[in-house]
């Protein structure tokens, strides 16, 4: 007996292929059945062909969801995200309209450390109830899965707060999460000009405790020149890699390739941003078989011109990843159809490509690429019914939400 059947879909988009993240032209193959349909059990996809012989197999106690001519995805996996943290920062906003540039309110006292103090601040709850706010932002675009870091603690007590709350977010079900150790966000008020020491409790104590606690399954750097260079990045790595955590870092936003060989040297998951990337760090992180994790929003929101480039990482051979980087200050965006849209116009990434990027690809970078990301017999029943008639309107027409409805494991959890 079958749960659920979808049906009455314009393009079932499937992503269906090869167990394994999708290079080169293998990015514009979207596995598409037209007037396709699916057959669902206990959360899992038991079936996928087109509509009439689906059809045959719907009992009278199966539920219908009908698309209604509508496209269907697998749910967005977002693999960098910063969903859990205190007040906005709308004030750096203006001021960068005004002609002050990110760097100019770092170092004034604004940025990440803003956010720190107002997080450190909020109560477990408070942090708890807008997070649930945003999570529902994610699932509007139709995300499913997303990849959320701590970062705006650092410090134990409060690292461990944001990772608490992240687990409680994940055990509540409508989205899931995946936790992300950032406590190398940058360095807090009180370490100014004590990086050693900083990094000293970083690997001494805040990575032991979250290991023991079982808060993250990876751990992340920001890695630039003037926040935590290579040679304080690598010791907070490897001992976190010690400790069986996964490696992401924050590469190369400002600074050509210095993240990139660093990424490269560990072995890491995925070297997320990238915008500064040379020829020397792409060819490291191909060799190295490392994702790269492109995030055109923080670059939009930011006011820069200066994109990943795309282009040539897809022509190399590397299994590009999108991401909205949601946070306060750089990307305040959880929307991955927009994310869309700035691949396609500013990195000129053709809307396949995107979708590619932004589903299985991403779900692989996860280390969920066998359960999620695309929709196949015995995995996870997380997709999207979008309101478009073809997927290449999710980019297209940009600044909305297209999700008309949002299903995880089976079950509806955005119903439009």
């Amino acid at each position: 007996m079958f749960d659920l059947a979808v049906v009455n879909c314009s393009q079932l988009v499937t992503l269906a292929g090869s167990q394994r993240p999708r290079t080169g032209l293998e990015m514009r193959d979207l596995a598409i059945v037209p007037d396709g349909a699916m057959l669902i059990r206990e959360g899992r996809i038991q079936a996928v062909a087109p509509r009439a012989e689906i059809e045959r197999q719907i009992t009278p106690a199966t539920r219908i969801a009908d698309a209604g001519g509508r496209i269907v995805l697998p749910g967005f996996v977002d693999a960098h995200t910063h969903p859990v943290f205190a007040g906005t920062r709308a004030d750096e906003f203006e001021q960068r309209a005004e002609g002050a540039t990110y760097a100019e309110i770092a170092a004034r006292g604004g940025g990440i450390r803003s956010t720190v103090r107002r997080t450190r601040q909020a109560t477990e709850a408070a942090l708890l109830e807008s997070a649930r706010r945003y999570r529902q932002w994610f699932l509007r675009g139709g995300t499913t899965t997303i990849e959320a870091k701590s970062g705006y603690g650092l410090s134990l007590e409060a690292e461990s707060k944001i990772l608490r709350v992240i687990r409680q977010l994940a055990a509540e079900g409508s989205l899931r999460y995946v936790p992300t150790f950032l406590g190398a966000h940058e360095v807090p008020d009180e370490y100014r000009g004590r990086i050693d020491a900083y990094c000293d409790l970083v690997i001494h104590e805040m990575l032991p405790a979250v290991a023991a606690g079982k808060l993250a399954e990876y751990c992340d750097v920001f890695c630039e020149p003037n926040v935590f260079p290579p040679d304080k990045a690598r010791p907070i790595l490897r001992a976190a890699e010690a400790l069986g955590l996964g490696l992401r870092l924050h590469a190369d936003q400002f600074t050509a390739d210095a993240g990139a060989l660093l990424a490269a040297e560990l072995g890491a998951v995925t070297a997320d941003h990238l915008e500064a990337t040379g020829p020397a760090g792409l060819a490291a992180l191909k060799a190295a078989g490392v994702q790269p994790v492109l995030l055109p929003g923080s670059v939009y929101n930011l006011g820069s011109s200066r994109y990943p480039a795309a282009r040539p990482m897809i022509e190399l051979g590397l299994a590009v990843v999108l991401a909205t980087d949601f946070n306060p200050g750089s990307s305040p965006s959880a929307s991955m159809p927009m994310v869309l849209s700035l691949a396609s116009t500013h990195m000129k990434m053709t809307p396949a490509e995107g979708i590619a990027a932004a589903t299985i690809n991403a779900a692989w970078s996860l280390g969920r690429g066998h359960e999620i990301g695309s929709l196949e017999p015995g995995k996870f029943a997380d997709f999207a019914i979008h309101d478009c008639g073809d997927y290449r309107e999710l980019p297209y027409f940009f600044g909305r939400d297209p999700a008309w409805a949002v299903y995880v494991a089976g079950q509806c959890v955005y119903p439009a």
